[in-house]
């Protein structure tokens, strides 16, 4: 799952080596700390938060075979 999000959010940022994707993994849920350039923050968050609300839904979806909760958290 950690690829995937990865992918995604290097194809909507400019600055592509300073993604970075932190995993914390619990016994019944799944933590994201996603780190972006200062300048790109906006393009992953979108107007309104809709790409966010995005990226986590797909994520969601993606934890729902593992049966796992999935948290995004996007630091600037």
């Amino acid at each position: 799952m950690k690829e995937v999000l990865e992918v995604m959010i290097r194809n909507l940022v400019e600055n592509e080596d300073q993604v970075s994707v932190n995993e914390v993994e619990g016994e019944k849920s799944i933590i994201y700390e996603v780190k972006v350039a200062e300048g790109d923050m906006g393009k992953v968050i979108g107007k309104q938060g809709k790409v966010a609300k995005s990226i986590r839904t797909i994520m969601k979806a993606l934890a729902g075979k593992k049966q796992k909760k999935v948290s995004v958290e996007f630091i600037g």
